[in-house]
């Protein structure tokens, strides 16, 4: 959910079609990827590293209906840990065919060679997903993964004390902004929410809402905009509440912010789809008495929102078998049996269209089973989320938001200048890469 990269990009000084889509071009005829299953001397045995739950009891209902074509799940790492390990088994020569890779590892598994272009597998099924969720998986005019699960953004809320205080479920950030004021006068002790300069994936995911777009490739060069006008409007507008004192400043997922979720301390949490199993875990105490609305836009009206987390299935540049990696990664994300049982084994919220109202989802998460209608809304939510690019070094760009957010919070400094630290980072360390840059 709070996803972070840890790698090391080798040097690029092509455009987008090297820098993004090199790993995927004649080494695909060489691998014999091509050839069906019927050629091989037996069934396909394909290899598949994820960390999802319960993913082995999914493949098995593939591993059923097709004997030519059989996976194998291993569970090796996630997250970081499992980045890591891929471009060990990449540079060893004997990574999985497919696995599990965040939608901001994609461009660092690229460049580094792991990860094929599919495009020519799966370009009939792109409808089964919004071109939000497309988008977080092409990369010029190649596709490098089908997206798996991800978390559209939304506002969870204590409705039993915004009720107490006279709050309204605010549908803009201006309004935010005034019940924040508000319950803060009514109640010194209590606040609306924190911000926190620890967790670069959720304020990535409030500055897309906003606009923002980081990284992009004009198929020849970089350009990094970190710090552009709609990330510096998001940033400045929660500097703006911390600096009054009317929103906490407290990192989250922490000992402290758990019990302040629990008790009442705090009154909402602007997070994704996935909120409900976190506040089931922090905050027990309080089941029945969340509820969720969409994220408050800048503009009434305006329905856009981001993603903060999410994972896409992709395949090996040198597996031997890409076209049957690609037909299970399909089946996987698309299939309606297949939807149905990553929502009830593996917990996870279905990027494709359809996964969002399998029978599963028709009710509500048992946290909040004040809101059945929980399902339907986040549906309507994910239909309008943003997509996004994200850069070769997304490590370095969220490393140096731990570094200069949480700095700026203690030292009571803008907001603005640690964004001017992730921009200078994030363009210096692209240029030690070997990226051409247009903001060089």
């Amino acid at each position: 959910m709070r996803a972070k990269i840890l790698v090391k990009a080798i040097p690029a000084l092509l455009g987008v079609v090297l820098l993004l889509a090199a790993c995927s071009g004649g080494g695909s005829k060489s691998n014999g990827q091509s050839g069906s299953a019927a050629q091989q001397s037996g069934p396909v045995k394909l290899t598949f590293w994820t960390w999802a739950t319960n993913i082995n009891k999914v493949v098995a209902i593939w591993n059923q209906k097709n004997p030519n074509i059989q996976v194998t799940v291993s569970t090796p790492a996630q997250g970081d840990a499992l980045v890591t390990k891929l471009l060990a088994a990449n540079k060893g020569g004997n990574p999985p065919d497919l696995f599990q890779a965040e939608y901001q590892a994609l461009p660092s598994l690229i460049t580094n060679g792991v990860t094929a272009d599919i495009s020519k597998y799966v370009g009939s099924i792109q409808g089964a997903f919004t071109d939000g969720a497309w988008k977080l998986v092409r990369f010029g005019s190649a596709t490098y993964a089908i997206p798996q699960d991800f978390g559209p953004m939304m506002l969870f809320y204590r409705a039993d004390l915004f009720k107490q205080y006279g709050l309204a479920v605010p549908t803009t950030w201006d309004q935010f902004a005034q019940e924040a004021a508000t319950l803060h006068a009514k109640a010194p002790k209590r606040f609306l929410t924190t911000f926190s300069g620890h967790d670069p994936g959720w304020f990535a995911g409030l500055a897309e809402q906003a606009g923002a777009q980081w990284w992009s490739n004009d198929g020849k060069s970089w350009t990094v905009a970190i710090n552009d006008a709609a990330t510096q409007k998001v940033a400045s507008y929660w500097n703006g509440l911390v600096t009054r004192g009317v929103i906490q400043g407290q990192p989250m997922y922490t000992p402290q912010w758990n019990k302040a979720m629990n008790d009442g301390t705090l009154l909402a949490w602007p997070s994704a789809v996935w909120g409900p199993a976190v506040l089931a875990g922090i905050a027990p105490d309080t089941k029945g008495k969340w509820a969720m609305a969409p994220l408050p836009a800048w503009t009434a009206g305006d329905q856009h929102v981001g993603f903060w987390g999410g994972s896409s299935t992709a395949v090996a540049a040198k597996s031997k078998h890409q076209a049957q990696a690609a037909q299970f990664a399909a089946w996987l994300n698309t299939d309606p049996q297949a939807l149905e049982a990553l929502v009830t084994q593996g917990s996870l919220y279905p990027a494709a269209t359809q996964g969002q109202s399998t029978p599963s989802l028709q009710k509500a998460p048992d946290f909040m089973p004040n809101q059945p209608t929980f399902f339907q809304t986040a549906q309507q939510i994910s239909a309008s989320a943003a997509g996004f690019t994200w850069g070769p070094d997304v490590n370095v760009a969220y490393s140096t938001y731990n570094d200069a957010f949480s700095k700026a919070v203690q030292s009571h400094q803008p907001f603005t200048t640690a964004l001017d630290a992730m921009q200078s980072a994030t363009v210096a360390d692209m240029k030690k890469a070997g990226f051409a840059l247009t903001n060089s």
